[in-house]
């Protein structure tokens, strides 16, 4: 997104007669000072602010002090072009530095989104944000103290209702899609997560719990904005949720995460960027020890590869996934990874063999997929899906057209913006036997789906600004 320049940073900075790296030096060392952890800013950051982009706070107020004590006379936050009340248009697109920094962004991402700010309703993906955050904190992740002294107690109690609540939110998430619940998650993290992180009085291990559940339903309410393919704010969501599980030091749920965002990326055509995501979520993994995160990871590497046509990298790191999926031990590991399982394992192997024009072993894989927990209806949507078009990449007409029907008829009572894409996918791939009767009246009921889909959840894929993904995964 354009931002006019911010003409007013510029014109202190010439008068404080300082370099932008100097600038950048002494908001790293005041930071540093306040007790701000973390802070890393350099001569590029500056140079973004002068071009429009807004820091994320405490970042104005601290430049505004730098300059009041550098030129002798009171600055304020609006003499430097950076007015309190103002949403900076990149916001939630970048990685915190640091716990109070990821605080204020995300619960400015809630309240934005909430009050449905432009700039979030005509978001779009926007290539590498974060990258440079995330892959310096991957290569050297530190921890940081979480207590808080506010006027709000937080205790167990806080924290378990998050948790229940991402619990029942998530469910009927997988059972009806992300169309109708995604506006009261946002809700409930704005009117009752918000209060906690920003108000809270907790010590060390609240701190932590209460970090890691708010991660946990952030990544929710960024998935459910993926699964209406609303990208660009389901990517700031995660970028967000990623930096409050960093927050939290909870390596497991970071790789979690870094995995959405991989198979975000898959799904819009982002190979390259998808790959790097997955190897970054395969470091959180290992360090983790969650085996069943290893395998995800590994799985989802494999995926970008096969999309890159590289199939000898693809083929073993599906061996790397299955061995960390023999290996795993359920039973210590994180409950929300639960739902990775030999059905999942296996669906994403199909993807990955079909998209290498391996229909036969695409359809054993396919058909081992849909042994699966019945909560997961658009899961088993998504699986049937694909059988089918592994069945018809192989001939086999008629099964096809059985695994598509079933398909269908799970489509009918989801809003999901996914289950439309996968829907027209599968048609696409019919389509060249459309003089079969059974095809045609296929074909027929799949435009009938889209349309009666789209009607459904248009009115809130069309506000959040929705792109149509380049692949269909």
């Amino acid at each position: 997104m354009r931002c006019d320049p911010n003409r007013l940073l510029q014109q202190h900075l010439t008068e404080a007669g300082l370099s932008r790296k100097g600038l950048a030096r002494r908001l790293n060392g005041l930071g540093s000072a306040r007790g701000l952890l973390g802070m890393r800013y350099d001569h590029g950051s500056v140079l973004r602010w002068i071009g429009g982009r807004r820091p994320r706070e405490p970042v104005p107020g601290l430049l505004a002090e730098i300059f009041s004590l550098r030129l002798g006379r009171q600055v304020s936050r609006e003499d430097i072009g950076m007015p309190r009340g103002t949403v900076p248009a990149d916001l939630g697109q970048e990685f915190p530095h640091s716990w109070e920094e990821g605080v204020a962004s995300v619960t400015a991402l809630w309240r934005a989104d909430v009050e449905r700010r432009r700039f979030l309703l005509d978001s779009t993906f926007a290539l590498g944000a974060g990258s440079a955050g995330m892959f310096r904190w991957l290569a050297a992740p530190g921890g940081e103290r979480l207590s808080a002294n506010g006027p709000r107690r937080v205790g167990p109690s806080d924290v378990a209702a998050i948790r229940e609540v991402t619990r029942s939110f998530s469910e009927l998430d997988n059972r009806f899609g992300g169309g109708s619940i995604r506006g009261p998650v946002v809700r409930y993290l704005h009117t009752a997560v918000t209060p906690l992180l920003r108000e809270g009085a907790y010590g060390e291990a609240t701190g932590r719990s209460l970090a890691t559940a708010a991660a946990e339903l952030t990544r929710l309410a960024g998935w459910m904005a993926y699964d209406l393919e609303q990208h660009g704010l389901a990517q700031r969501y995660l970028i967000q949720a990623l930096g409050l599980a960093r927050g939290a030091g909870d390596h497991a749920l970071c790789g979690e995460i870094l995995a959405g965002m991989s198979h975000q990326a898959v799904y819009i055509g982002h190979s390259r960027h998808a790959l790097e995501l997955a190897r970054a979520a395969v470091a959180a993994a290992r360090r983790s020890g969650v085996g069943t995160l290893l395998a995800e990871a590994r799985v989802l590497e494999a995926h970008a590869l096969a999309l890159l046509g590289e199939r000898t990298a693809c083929g073993g790191a599906l061996h790397e996934a299955e061995v960390a999926f023999d290996r795993r031990r359920p039973q210590n590991e994180p409950g929300w990874i639960g739902y990775f399982d030999e059905a999942y394992l296996a669906a994403k192997s199909a993807h990955c063999l079909r998209d290498l024009g391996d229909g036969a072993r695409a359809v054993r894989q396919a058909r081992r997929s849909l042994v699966m927990d019945g909560r997961y209806v658009r899961g088993k949507m998504f699986n049937l899906s694909l059988l089918a078009t592994a069945l018809i990449q192989e001939g086999e007409l008629e099964e096809a057209c059985q695994a598509a029907s079933s398909a269908l008829d799970l489509a009918e009572g989801i809003q999901s913006a996914r289950t439309r894409t996968y829907v027209a996918d599968m048609c696409r791939r019919f389509a060249p036997h459309a003089a079969e009767p059974r095809v045609a009246e296929l074909l027929e009921r799949g435009r009938g789906r889209a349309r009666d889909g789209e009607g459904a959840t248009r009115q809130s894929t069309t506000r959040q600004g929705a792109s149509r993904p380049a692949v269909v995964v």
